[in-house]
């Protein structure tokens, strides 16, 4: 799960990578790429609740297999794109397939590992994103000073389909492939539309862990108004990634010494939420750092945050509502923040254009909170039970 989830970052990096070449030969503006970038959030948003429920459904093993086959092809095809209509299909076909990363990684998790284990195991399989972040660039740059923007889109495709052949031998273990059996709680208490906790989850998943879509985008940006070369941005990228990466093992390492295999009760989840809250502010102060240095630092340590807000989000909302249904839980998470990131995104490109960076980053900072305080609302006087 860890390999495909870094698979799934290095395809939808190297459009981004590419992009300059891309663009140039294909006559394409700056706003048709906008447009072929948000037709991959909202069906990478679309794709995680289906592929969530599907693999609940149907199991991992054929889920999976059906959709990394998907992606894979799709991401092969945008070496076969003439314009923007040809891109624009590859890349939601993409972003729609890979909707069941990280679903299939949550489901992995709990059919395979202790209560104990759950909150690092989570870690694992989630951490090949924030890796596929830093080595893209490392490995997709050779593929193309070697065969070409088509060829690196060639290759992407041929890496997807290496880890089905591998992923076909693996998934013959019994746990991925038993039947998963459910109390009458589980049955009970299933994730609803009319659940207050439904929506607690997706708000405070989302908006804890939109600094990452922010830096990750905006990061580049930032440090060109700084008088950084393309040259020097290589050099710097790759540090928040970085707390990303580290933050995922940090945290779940940390959530599951204090689960301890009894689970949360509702005031340890307000203190944990708490603390993620208050340590995400200082991200507002990076365009007041007096180096470039003490700016990384901030959104190395950002992204680190964010991490733990993912960590602790998952086992919240598999406390709450059990085991039956992670893979949905899990694509309705990263739903939520591919939604929010779609709507958030654009406003801070504008105030970018607008030369106000302080307002950006602060807005930015303050979404952490706002998903607390709804956290807060929704969840009041509720007890989360003990995983199972």
């Amino acid at each position: 799960m860890m390999l495909v989830s870094l698979i799934s970052y290095i395809d939808r990096n190297t459009l981004a990578l590419l992009a300059p070449t891309m663009l140039a030969e294909l006559h394409l503006s700056g706003e048709q790429y906008g447009w072929v970038v948000s037709g991959f959030s909202i069906a990478y948003m679309v794709g995680n609740l289906l592929w969530g429920r599907w693999i609940d459904s149907f199991g991992l093993r054929l889920a999976m297999t059906a959709a990394v086959g998907f992606w894979s092809l799709s991401s092969a095809s945008h070496a076969l794109t003439a314009g923007f209509v040809t891109l624009f299909i590859a890349r939601t076909a993409l972003g729609f397939g890979e909707g069941a990363t990280f679903p299939g990684g949550l489901r992995t998790v709990v059919q395979t590992l202790e209560p104990v284990q759950r909150a690092r195991g989570i870690a694992v399989a989630f951490s090949g994103g924030a890796l596929g972040a830093v080595v893209t660039p490392l490995i997709m740059t050779p593929v193309f000073q070697a065969f070409g923007w088509r060829g690196a889109f060639w290759f992407t495709g041929a890496i997807g389909l290496a880890w089905i052949t591998m992923w076909q031998i693996l998934s013959r273990r019994k746990e991925l492939q038993k039947v998963a059996t459910h109390t009458a709680a589980e049955t009970a208490n299933r994730p609803s539309w009319r659940n207050a906790k439904f929506w607690a989850f997706a708000c405070i998943y989302a908006f804890g862990s939109l600094p990452l879509g922010f830096v990750l985008y905006y990061a580049p940006l930032y440090l060109k108004v700084l008088g950084k070369t393309q040259v020097e941005l290589g050099g710097l990228l790759w540090i928040p990634p970085l707390g990303w990466e580290v933050g995922y093992y940090a945290w779940g390492w940390w959530t599951d010494r204090a689960v301890g295999g009894k689970g949360f009760t509702q005031s340890a989840y307000r203190t944990l939420f708490t603390i993620l809250m208050l340590l995400s502010l200082p991200l507002a102060a990076v365009p007041y750092a007096a180096s470039v240095p003490f700016a990384m630092t901030l959104m190395f340590f950002a992204m680190f945050i964010a991490a733990g807000f993912i960590i602790s989000t998952l086992s919240y909302a598999t406390s709450t509502f059990g085991l039956r249904d992670s893979a949905f839980l899990a694509g309705l998470g990263a739903g939520s923040w591919s939604a929010l990131v779609a709507v958030i995104m654009p406003i801070a490109g504008r105030l970018f254009d607008q030369k106000n960076y302080e307002l950006a980053f602060l807005i930015t900072a303050l979404f952490p909170l706002a998903g607390w305080a709804i956290w807060l609302v929704l969840n009041r006087d509720r007890q989360v039970p003990a995983q199972t």
